[in-house]
């Protein structure tokens, strides 16, 4: 039988997202870039083009070595010796991501990701596929509904594909492959322990202001009257069973402990077992934890098997949170909620949220100031009216650009006072500010205007 406590289940959490906190002397800043691929004959991305360019990559940039390979022997992800980026494929080949080493500053993570990305993209056109700044790929119905074959990610995507099974009362959407089509632009800074319930809190109120200022999601051909229509896909899958596993705090932590209490009540639906990842109905980690046995799946030469197995203390090291704002086991806040940018304004989103770091007291001040919260809206309820296309009645648009105008100011100072000269990342979004637009504006902007999507695919896939 199975002895684990509440007692032990939060000192094991305290482990492994609290204790890292305290270590955080230096401040890094770690970039992840997702990005759709395209393929501009209309037709489903050759994958066979995507490894010839991986191993073409691989060639002439040396400094990279094999990190993983699908069960077909295929690259899925390079890591270079020195710097520790990483070029991999997130959830299909239909999306490439850029995982950037920690640096200090934005220059030196952008020179590198603009010559990988150059490069990448060259020699995808040279077989008529490209790259595209968007969080949803826009020609998603024509690619292929496979993840990349390895234990994760068929593990990830046989979970997603289980939703008809679950019987709570929810709506569950209809597209379990969104992973393979969806992308995003995430940024991990490190938090000291003193200082992380008061970022987490005030980074729950920047939230709605983000929607605002970075939307570039949307669903074409299905749903267009949102503007980031991923925060959508999340909260309405199975990583959304358990509304504490995604989205927002919605409420404010006192303490650690209150953190810690939060974190504990939290799903999990895998586990990994003699090298295989086994997946099974996603369950509360107290739940989970008071059973003598679990039964779950593995996939195994093409098929899934049924397993049983006795939960560990260990197994939250498999716990996967996709929360806005992430305590990782690195010791870091994860800020995930931010859509893929048109290419060239790709430094900006982490550039605001950098600058925004030690401006703590300063936002608050500024939320309290202001009417955003006085409408009886929570951080997240605001967040869910604000990603759509038109603001609610009740919102005046004078008050709420000149609020966004005054935090991407605070985040301009805090920038300045880091001494890089980042603030210049921050120019797209004060012309979002001054023309109350964002990306996925302007893309259903200019298809109402009879542009074609094949040249707003250019245009948001280019570094100049």
């Amino acid at each position: 039988m199975v002895n684990i406590t509440e007692e032990d289940i939060k000192k094991r959490i305290y482990q492994k997202y609290i204790k890292p906190t305290k270590n955080n002397k230096e401040e890094y800043i770690g970039i992840e870039i997702e990005i759709p691929i395209i393929n501009l004959n209309k037709e489903a991305v050759n994958f066979n083009v995507v490894h010839q360019v991986t191993n073409i990559f691989k060639d002439k940039f040396n400094n990279f070595d094999v990190e993983e390979t699908d069960y077909e022997g295929n690259i899925n992800a390079l890591k270079n010796k020195s710097n520790n980026d990483i070029i991999c494929f997130d959830c299909s080949y239909n999306n490439i991501e850029f995982a950037m080493g920690k640096e200090k500053d934005l220059f030196t993570i952008n020179k590198r990701f603009r010559k990988y990305y150059k490069f990448i993209k060259e020699e995808l056109e040279k077989n008529n596929h490209t790259l595209v700044g968007m969080g949803i790929n826009p020609y998603w119905k024509y690619n292929v509904k496979e993840p990349i074959p390895n234990e994760r990610y068929l593990m990830l995507y046989h979970h997603l594909k289980t939703y008809p099974q679950y019987k709570n009362p929810m709506y569950f959407h209809h597209y379990p492959e969104y992973g393979l089509f969806s992308s995003a632009s995430q940024i991990q800074l490190d938090v000291p322990y003193d200082e992380l319930i008061n970022t987490i809190n005030t980074s729950t109120k920047v939230e709605p202001i983000k929607a605002i200022l970075f939307s570039n999601s949307v669903f074409l051909g299905e749903n267009t009257d949102y503007l980031c229509y991923r925060d959508i896909f999340w909260e309405y899958s199975t990583h959304g069973i358990n509304p504490h596993n995604i989205g927002m705090y919605d409420f404010k932590l006192n303490d650690i402990n209150s953190l810690i209490n939060y974190l504990s009540t939290l799903n999990i639906y895998c586990v990994v077992r003699d090298g295989h990842y086994i997946n099974f109905t996603s369950t509360n980690l107290y739940d989970y934890f008071s059973k003598e046995k679990i039964t779950g799946e593995y996939y195994d030469n093409g098929e899934y098997k049924t397993i049983e197995f006795t939960p560990s203390l260990d197994d939250i090291d498999y716990v996967r949170s996709f929360k806005f704002i992430d305590l990782t086991f690195r010791g870091t806040i994860e800020y995930r909620s931010v859509c893929t940018q048109p290419i060239k304004d790709t430094m900006s989103s982490p550039a605001f949220q950098i600058g925004l770091k030690h401006k703590v007291n300063e936002l608050n001040e500024l939320f309290d100031n202001s009417d955003l919260y006085n409408h009886g809206y929570s951080p997240s309820e605001l967040r869910k009216l604000f990603i759509k296309k038109d603001l609610p009645k009740f919102i005046s648009e004078d008050e709420l650009y000149d609020l966004c105008k005054k935090v991407v100011d605070l985040s301009c100072e805090g920038l300045k006072e880091r001494g890089y000269g980042e603030e210049v990342f921050l120019k797209p979004v004060y012309e979002n500010i001054e023309n109350r637009t964002n990306p996925a504006k302007r893309l259903l902007s200019a298809l109402d205007n009879n542009i074609s999507l094949d040249s707003i695919i250019k245009k948001y896939g280019e570094l100049n």
